[in-house]
């Protein structure tokens, strides 16, 4: 049977890190501050706005929750991400997704308009460049919550080939380029990846990041990979199941995340250290110039 990987024992571990880091700037006189903007009322986007909230409070780290009609126009929440950019109290800001229909064609301009320094969802294409040539910057918290779990659980990274199901521009491209940075041999696939499941068997660390409810069959699996399951798909109102078949995987693979308590604490977790990282930068570069 696989070692199943608990989200709660390294988010902890992240927490940890994070709190320090905003105990040492409170010492100095910056309180890290969040700044979450939620337009509409989704209820899922509800509870993961909670959820950071509540994360924040834990740690000592400023909260403001923006909540915004689902009727705010694009002029509207530009007007008011860039009120945040300009509040030098202000360290972080996150616009949650999804947006409302109407703003959701704008969404790459929305994120855009964040001033990359307070960018903790690590999204902006200024983030995604420093990712691609391995410049410090902000990394987008749910592959880099991963990255830290793999090396906090001892499973070796440099040498191994890990193959990503997924092409996102939020999991998938991100985890790879991060994979790369540490030495991994890195395969990228997606739908129209042929061959998927021989590919998936030769991968050491398998990444699912589809979005389609036991997409990876334990036939999939080479035994004793490690298998990181990034899906949360909810198939009955109160089930939440992964993108992995968890109950015959977990047969095969030698570590397993499990969907839910896995993968979505690592990602609150990281986004506590993006805010704790971008105040601690943005005072250091308010130094340099005074």
């Amino acid at each position: 049977m696989a070692r199943i990987l608990y989200g709660k024992e390294f988010a902890g571990r992240i927490k940890a890190s994070a709190e320090h880091g905003a105990l040492l700037l409170r010492e100095r006189g910056i309180h890290p501050r969040l700044a979450v903007i939620i337009v509409g009322n989704d209820p899922a986007s509800e509870v993961y706005v909670r959820n950071k909230q509540k994360t924040c409070a834990e740690l000592d780290i400023l909260s403001d929750h923006i909540a915004l009609p689902a009727e705010t126009t694009r002029e509207e929440l530009l007007a008011r991400i860039d009120a945040l950019n300009a509040d030098v109290l202000v360290h972080g800001i996150l616009v949650q997704l999804p947006l409302p229909a109407a703003l959701a064609a704008h969404e790459d301009e929305i994120l855009s308009r964040i001033d990359p320094r307070k960018d903790v969802d690590g999204f902006h294409p200024v983030n995604v460049g420093h990712l691609s040539i391995g410049a410090p910057g902000l990394r987008p918290c749910t592959p880099a919550g991963c990255i830290r779990m793999l090396e906090y659980a001892g499973i070796p990274i440099e040498g191994k080939h890990a193959v990503i199901i997924g092409r996102s521009n939020i999991v998938g491209k991100p985890m790879g380029m991060l994979l790369l940075e540490r030495h991994a041999t890195v395969t990228l696939c997606h739908s129209r990846t042929e061959n998927l499941a021989e590919i998936a068997r030769e991968a050491d660390i398998l990444v699912a990041a589809v979005g389609q409810p036991h997409f990876v069959t334990a036939d999939m699996v080479k035994p004793g990979a490690t298998v990181i399951d990034v899906g949360i798909n909810r198939i009955v109102p109160k089930k939440l199941v992964g993108d992995v078949d968890f109950e015959a995987v977990e047969k095969v693979a030698g570590a397993i995340t499990p969907v839910p308590g896995g993968v979505g604490l690592l990602t609150v977790a990281m986004l506590m250290e993006n805010v704790v990282q971008a105040a601690a930068a943005q005072t250091a570069q308010g130094r340099s110039r005074a």
